[in-house]
């Protein structure tokens, strides 16, 4: 595909500039389009209509593109003289007319291309692979807060057969760190950063928590809006909420219940509310933007009035719809280097109609450009500050929500990778394994391990451990990458059980024994 650029010679026939113009603001001289949006060949209209070619004004301007673009450039002249031959001297006063009018003409200039090989290379490096990790200092305050504010977010997740998901993608992209540095961070009152709905439940920066006010809005104006909704059917119930917390301070749900349960309702016997009443009144007003995260204490969420989390500064910061998206697609597409329309509104579950007029904006900033990448399907979009490494080295085991692999149809263009999470699914039925792990070596997801941590037995399980395709897997880097999470997680020792045409190789290498290797997996 390529773009239109308008080349204008103005008043005087010795200067000429080029200004970059979107297609769909190009004068009505520039090339018809097809029915499929892309311009017609320039044989089937001619470009520039007047004045005659043969004049020294478009002699001129023949020149100084030939300076810029070569003899050869992209750039097409009418065929034919369309002006009457005259006089000179009616010549020299047509074309002192014509001085003030600016003659136009398309160039064409290819779009830049990615190689699928670019595009993920790309992918990482705005995520922050490629660094070395488990260097000679332990990664610390400010390599965290770097790396939150790249990603501009964490997922939370409950399950921590493994390890709860928000903690792995920093172990993935740092090395070895201290939980509790992370815990200290995130989940600190009056800290750096807050809860929100962000892509699912997450951890976000608290100045990206008034970009995040619309969505409240919207679920207010939802929920109030629908006569089921807990918060059309539960006023007195909201309003004591409201005011437990505002006469308390900050409670996690648990205590909210134990208190409710004191009271008893007058039309009624028994306590006022179940537990499950309150904490989908709590979890209500958290998304309305009524109630505020104010960290966690024992991974239990702790509710706050936005008062008492969050600094006058913040709570006065308004921010539009359309503005609060173009910054938001604007901050996904840094995180991601390189990304579909379609990606950018996933990373904070936006919806297509305000990521377009956001998208169309950031590329008139030159924030973004569009890019063709082989394969995918659609037109990428390629931030300004990305950088297309030659090669990448990385080593990892991803969270399930990683935002490398979050978004399932992205990690199918980028990697080539189906994955699906098998927690749900009946034992009977998994391909691959309970909470199943991408392995990442380099710039490609090259095998999958089923991964437990069994603190009470001090070893890291690895259930499962498969091959992709056919990518070659440096089954001497997996077991290392095994061992240091083994080692971060405080366990001892990594055991292999025999599932997975992966499973014998490594066991082979963890133990060091050749007949470690079962029937099922060779060892060529």
């Amino acid at each position: 595909m390529t773009r239109s650029w308008v080349i204008d010679q103005m008043t005087t026939p010795a200067t000429a500039t080029i200004t970059r113009m979107r297609q769909d603001q190009a004068p009505a001289m520039t090339m018809p389009r097809g029915t499929d949006g892309s311009a017609t060949t320039p044989a089937a209209r001619p470009l520039v209509t007047s004045p005659c070619t043969s004049s020294p004004r478009v002699g001129r301007f023949r020149q100084i593109i030939a300076s810029v673009y070569g003899p050869a450039g992209p750039v097409t002249y009418p065929s034919t003289c369309r002006c009457t031959h005259v006089s000179t001297r009616t010549r020299r006063h047509q074309e002192a007319r014509r001085a003030s009018v600016a003659v136009a003409t398309v160039v064409r200039v290819p779009r830049q291309q990615l190689s699928p090989a670019q595009a993920r290379r790309v992918a990482l490096a705005a995520q922050g692979f490629g660094r070395p990790v488990d260097g000679p200092a332990r990664p610390g305050t400010r390599q965290l807060n770097g790396l939150v504010d790249r990603l501009g977010l964490l997922q939370i997740d409950s399950v921590n057969v493994f390890e709860r998901s928000h903690y792995l993608p920093a172990f993935a992209r740092l090395g070895a760190y201290d939980r509790a540095t992370l815990d200290r961070l995130t989940f600190a009152p009056r800290g750096r950063y807050v809860e929100y709905w962000a892509h699912e439940a997450a951890i976000v920066p608290v100045s990206t928590w008034p970009l995040l006010r619309w969505r409240m809005r919207d679920y207010d104006a939802k929920w109030r809006g629908d006569a089921s909704s807990w918060l059309s059917t539960s006023p007195r119930m909201e309003r004591w909420l409201l005011d437990e917390i505002r006469d308390k301070g900050p409670l996690p749900a648990s205590l909210v219940e134990a208190d409710a349960a004191l009271f008893p309702q007058p039309d009624r016997t028994g306590p006022w509310w179940g537990w499950g009443d309150v904490k989908r009144g709590l979890e209500s007003l958290f998304r309305t933007g009524a109630l505020v995260s104010a960290g966690r204490r024992r991974f239990e969420r702790v509710y706050a009035l936005p008062e008492q989390v969050l600094s006058a500064e913040v709570l006065a910061v308004d921010v539009d719809r359309h503005e609060a998206h173009r910054r938001l697609v604007a901050h996904a597409a840094r995180a991601s280097g390189v990304a579909t329309a379609a990606d950018l509104a996933d990373y904070f579950r936006l919806k297509a109609a305000d990521v377009v007029p956001a998208l169309r904006e950031l590329h008139d900033d030159g924030v973004v450009e569009p890019v063709d990448v082989p394969g995918w399907g659609a037109t990428a979009w390629l931030h300004r500050d990305a950088r297309v490494p030659r090669r990448l080295e990385a080593d990892a085991v991803l969270s399930p929500f990683d935002p490398v692999v979050w978004h399932r149809p992205r990690a199918e263009r980028l990697f080539d990778f189906r994955y699906r999470i098998e927690i749900y699914t009946p034992r009977e039925k998994r391909v691959h394994g309970y909470y199943v792990l991408p392995v990442l070596q380099d710039d490609q997801l090259v095998a999958r391990v089923d991964l437990k941590s069994d603190r009470q037995a001090g070893v890291l399980r690895v259930q499962a451990a498969w091959h992709e395709r056919d990518l070659p897997v440096d089954v001497e880097r997996l077991a290392t990458t095994l061992r240091r999470a083994a080692a971060w997680q405080g366990l001892d020792a990594v055991e292999v059980a025999d599932r997975g045409d992966l499973a014998g190789r490594l066991r082979m290498v963890l133990t060091g024994r050749a007949d470690a290797a079962g029937p099922a997996d060779p060892l060529g």
